[in-house]
């Protein structure tokens, strides 16, 4: 049985290689790959279905479907944008039985600590693009506190699909043709899912962090991507 050999040179291997491995065998490196993105699901799915339990659930159903399916795995896209898509529609499908079952969970983010990225709290400032790069006083501290409340608060009212693309974009750094084949959808639906969370976004962080606001907004202004999408269209007229 072929093995992917953990003495290489690279001590991170590519997904393409572990995948390669486990087709060929190798549970340890399918073992690689869960350990890799569990948390990052385990943070989309807590997002969606509110309960650490089914959270828990998605993440360990989500990666048996993808081993499972291996096979149809083409390497067309990156396995993570193919596993979030596996996970992501589990999660809303668990959502939904839930809300027929009349589930009513209250166990959310706040209450385990933890941001939409699966950082702690002491991390979510970084969210949008705005770093803590010095020691706080108890007042920044608290403008910070505050600051990240008003997100959690902002994320909980967007729609599940809106909050899973500016989570991709945002926080996992995928490009728009990534979060398309993420989330099944064409890279115009991303675009416009993307400006809608960032426009609720600055709008509420405003009247608390009018700094934090202009650096969102600067990163809206200066994502190269929206430019060349800009581009491309003016070209096209």
């Amino acid at each position: 049985m072929a093995r992917f050999d953990r003495g290489q040179a690279s001590q991170t291997p590519p997904d393409d290689a572990l995948v390669a491995a486990t087709r060929a065998g190798d549970r340890d490196a399918y073992k690689t790959l869960v350990e890799r993105y569990q948390s990052r699901i385990f943070a989309m799915a807590l997002d969606i279905v509110k309960s650490r339990e089914d959270a828990e659930d998605v993440v360990q159903e989500s990666f048996v479907k993808a081993f499972l399916s291996l096979d149809k795995f083409k390497g067309e896209s990156s396995f993570f944008t193919w596993l979030y898509r596996i996970a992501f529609n589990m999660a809303v499908d668990v959502k939904r039985k839930s809300a027929r079952r009349g589930g009513n969970h209250f166990e959310y983010k706040e209450s385990l600590g933890v941001s939409p990225s699966g950082r702690s709290e002491a991390d979510s400032g970084e969210t949008l693009g705005a770093p803590v790069q010095h020691v706080e006083g108890p007042h920044e501290a608290l403008a910070r506190k505050q600051t990240g409340q008003k997100i959690q608060e902002v994320l909980r009212e967007l729609s599940d699909d809106h909050r899973a693309v500016i989570t991709l974009r945002e926080i996992d750094g995928l490009n728009y043709d990534e979060i398309a084949e993420a989330l099944d959808v064409p890279r115009g639906t991303v675009m416009s899912r993307l400006c809608y969370a960032r426009k609720a976004l600055q709008k509420a962080l405003r009247e608390f962090a009018p700094d934090a606001t202009r650096a969102s907004e600067m990163h809206s202004e200066n994502d190269s991507e929206e430019q060349d999408e800009q581009r491309r269209k003016k070209s096209i007229g």
